[in-house]
């Protein structure tokens, strides 16, 4: 907690409602996994990558596992909403909390335009005279309405959204499953599982090639962190985040190594192709009636969940930094519903960027928003990270109490994950074509540092006070 908070008797979650009961976490927790960086990305980074796509999904996975496993610890220890930018806050000190706190706010803005986008492209498989602009707009309002109303109504939402992709995802294992093992449909004349090495090798084009899709890969994997954001508004912190984090693994395990796997047998790599759900291929090569379209209204309300979590997540982290004194006051304040309004409503502004994008450059818009949404991510993993490390010195030392929910390996797991997370920036940085993202954040921590000093300068012993109390806590 800041010094501003204590002075002011609130703490970040103070005044909302703990609306938000075990089933929900429990989903929005289980379609944090399950996003379009899987539905829609994956094509262009199977025609990269081949079948050994499936073992970067993998080695990714136990990176993310690392890293969910020190937020929860830091969860238990303090459950807060806006917690990546609190613990940042208080075992960094309050530069790297504002930092963080604004960072996620812009990744979940260019996140909720990355699946306005989707959304778009996905209606015009049946509306395809609809310009992208028109349905990203008219998708922006009503998600924009359903956050105002309250956190249960998002909750419920986000289960059902949920729920459709969990169902799908299993269906499409299942179906597939099937024709490998009945061989029915035309898809059976040719599904096998040599197709994961017949075709030019499991690294078809080489582990460089499949390296390079680690980016795309780390930003399917983006909202798995949203529980954490959950915790000030769920029913009991205590129980439901420790499972919702537990469970990781076998979704993981189940919904991308999985379900790709699965697809990759039943559909040889090379018939996929860039711009193009392998899932909605694979479903047409097999022949189902309709489904095909099915598989594409399953990742169209993938596309619209995660847009409506980016809407909810940025509300509360406007109001987490406005606490702390980062952000303008009046984000500070709740509607009647218990609802953070008027930042849900700034972000939704800035996620009209995107409806712009889309018509002024519907093919790009798409790609040039998930790069800089990675950016932004993989600094918001890092910070995790860096806070857990430092609060198991702190542990360590006697300085704070040990959390219920210890992270197993401690800080070595931390470390690890890191190493991957700085080596993921490093392939950014070499791809010519998602090396924008880093001119963007460049350009985002230069504007983020003038405010910084613009803060400080209009409140001096304000932030001085607050500098010198956060960084005792931690020695």
């Amino acid at each position: 907690m800041t010094s501003k908070q204590v002075e002011q008797g609130v703490t970040p979650e103070e005044g909302y409602e703990r609306g938000l009961g075990s089933r929900q976490v429990q989903m929005i927790a289980i379609g944090g996994a399950i996003g379009v960086g899987l539905f829609l990305k994956a094509g262009a980074n199977i025609e990269k990558a081949g079948p050994s796509l499936i073992l970067m999904y993998a080695l990714a996975g136990v990176v993310i596992f690392f890293i969910m496993r020190a937020l929860g610890e830091l969860l238990l220890y303090r459950p807060v909403s806006g917690s990546f930018a609190d613990y940042s806050r208080e075992f960094l000190g309050p530069f790297f909390g504002y930092f963080t706190g604004w960072t996620y706010w812009l990744m979940w803005v260019v996140t909720g335009m990355a699946e306005l986008t989707a959304a778009a492209i996905y209606i015009n498989y049946w509306f395809p005279d609809i310009p992208q602009w028109v349905t990203a707009l008219v998708f922006l309002v009503i998600l924009f309405g359903v956050n105002l109303i309250s956190v249960k109504v998002f909750g419920e939402l986000e289960f059902w959204f949920s729920m459709v992709k969990v169902t799908a995802l299993l269906g499409m294992i299942v179906i597939g499953l099937g024709v490998l093992t009945f061989g029915f449909s035309s898809a059976g004349d040719t599904a096998a599982v040599s197709n994961l090495w017949e075709f030019d090798g499991f690294f078809p084009n080489g582990i460089g090639s499949s390296l390079m899709t680690l980016q795309g890969v780390m930003f399917a994997y983006l909202a798995v962190e949203l529980v954490g954001v959950t915790a000030g508004e769920s029913e009991n912190p205590e129980k439901t985040l420790p499972k919702a984090i537990n469970t990781l693994p076998w979704r993981i395990a189940l919904f991308y190594v999985g379900a790709l796997t699965i697809i990759l047998c039943v559909v040889k790599w090379t018939e996929f192709a860039a711009g193009v759900s392998p899932f909605v291929e694979a479903f047409a090569k097999i022949g189902i009636p309709a489904g095909a379209a099915i598989v594409n209204f399953v990742v169209l309300t993938a596309a619209l969940s995660s847009c409506n979590s980016g809407m909810y997540s940025t509300g509360r982290m406007l109001r987490n930094l406005a606490a702390s004194g980062e952000a303008p006051k009046a984000f500070e304040k709740l509607s009647s519903t218990k609802t953070p309004a008027l930042g849900i409503f700034v972000s939704v502004v800035f996620m009209g960027i995107g409806v712009v994008l889309n018509y002024v450059v519907p093919e790009k818009a798409f790609e040039y928003v998930t790069s800089v949404a990675t950016g932004a991510g993989i600094w918001t993993w890092l910070m995790i990270l860096v806070s857990h490390v430092m609060y198991r010195r702190a542990v360590d030392a006697g300085r704070l109490p040990a959390s219920p929910f210890p992270a197993p390996g401690g800080a070595v797991c931390s470390y690890i994950a890191i190493a991957f997370l700085l080596f993921v920036t490093g392939l950014i940085a070499y791809d010519k074509d998602s090396r924008v993202s880093l001119y963007v954040m460049a350009v985002w921590a230069v504007a983020l540092t003038i405010g910084w000093f613009v803060l400080k300068a209009r409140n001096p012993e304000v932030t001085q006070r607050r500098e010198q109390q956060e960084l005792q806590k931690v020695g």
